[in-house]
C-alpha cells in the first residue's frame, strides 16, 4: 500500500474524529456563506453587463443616432434645426454633447433657446422655443422683425397685424437707439399706442411718436416715461400738430 492511501486514511480518520454535530454546523455555515455571496455575485454580474453595454454604446454605432426629432419650430424648419445641430448619423447616442447641440441650435436667429434630450435607443429630441415678435422695422423693400431684446430674426413683406412699426437706423440688440425705443414702447399705454402709426428713434435721446392722424409727440429720451405718457394723453384733445413732452414739466406745442 502506497503513501497516497496512507494519507487518505489519515484524512478520513481526522474527519471521523470530528463530532457529527460539529460537521453539520460547519456544513450549514458554509451554505450560509454561499447564500450570502449569491447577491454579490449577481450584482457584480449585472455591473459587468452594464459596463459591457456602456462600452458598446460609447464606442460603436450599435446605439447610434438615426433620428433627430424637432418640436416647437415654426419660423425655422426641422431641416434647418438638424443642420445646426451638426450630429452625424451613427454617432453613439451616449457620446452626444446635448448642451453643445442646444447651443448650436440656439444660434439660429429665430431661436430664443433650445433643449436637447436623448430618446433611446436611436433618437435625439430637440425642443425649440422661438423668439416672440415685438415690432417691425422698415428695411429696404420690406420689414425686419425684432424681439424684446432688439434681435433681428425674421423678415416680412408687410407689417404683421398687431405689431407696431419702429423706425431705426441700425436695428439690433447692441444698438442704443433700439434699446431706448423698446423701453418707450414697453410702457406706452393704449391711449397712445393705438393711434400711433410709427415710433421713430433717430437716436437714443431723439424719440418721437407719429400718430395716424398726422400729429407728432416729441418724446426725447427713454426716461420719465410715465410722466411723459400722462401729459401726452392730456394733450391729445388739443388742436396742436406737435406736442413736445421731452421735458414733461414744461410742455411745448406748435
Amino acid at each position: 500500500m502506497g503513501p497516497t492511501s496512507g494519507r487518505w486514511r489519515l484524512v478520513r480518520a481526522r474527519r471521523e474524529a470530528v463530532p457529527t454535530s460539529v460537521r453539520r454546523f460547519s456544513e450549514r455555515a458554509r451554505r450560509r456563506r454561499l447564500r450570502a455571496a449569491v447577491p454579490w455575485l449577481v450584482g457584480l454580474g449585472v455591473l459587468a453587463l452594464l459596463a459591457a453595454l456602456g462600452g458598446v454604446g460609447y464606442a460603436t454605432p450599435v446605439l447610434g443616432v438615426t433620428d433627430i426629432r424637432v418640436t416647437g419650430a415654426r419660423l425655422v424648419t426641422a431641416d434647418q434645426v438638424r443642420a445646426a445641430a451638426r450630429v452625424a448619423p451613427g454617432t453613439p447616442l451616449v457620446r452626444v454633447d446635448t448642451g453643445a447641440v442646444a447651443r448650436r441650435v440656439g444660434g439660429l436667429p429665430a431661436v430664443d433657446r433650445a433643449t436637447v434630450s436623448r430618446s433611446w435607443p436611436h433618437a435625439l429630441v430637440v425642443r425649440v422655443v422661438e423668439r416672440t415678435p415685438l415690432a417691425v422695422v422698415p428695411a429696404g423693400d420690406g420689414y425686419v422683425v425684432i424681439d424684446r431684446t432688439g434681435t433681428v430674426f425674421d423678415r416680412a413683406a408687410q407689417p404683421p397685424a398687431g405689431l407696431p412699426v419702429i423706425k431705426l437706423r441700425t436695428p439690433g440688440r447692441g444698438d442704443p437707439a433700439t434699446r431706448a425705443a423698446l423701453t418707450v414702447l414697453a410702457v406706452l399705454p393704449s391711449q397712445l399706442r393705438d393711434p400711433m402709426a410709427v415710433l421713430v428713434a433717430d437716436a437714443p435721446a431723439r424719440i418721437r411718436l407719429e400718430l395716424s392722424d398726422g400729429r407728432q409727440i416729441v418724446w426725447g429720451d427713454s426716461t420719465q416715461n410715465d410722466e411723459k405718457a400722462r401729459v401726452a394723453i392730456l394733450m391729445l384733445s388739443g388742436p396742436q400738430k406737435v406736442t413736445d413732452v421731452s421735458a414733461p414739466s414744461v410742455v411745448t406745442t406748435r
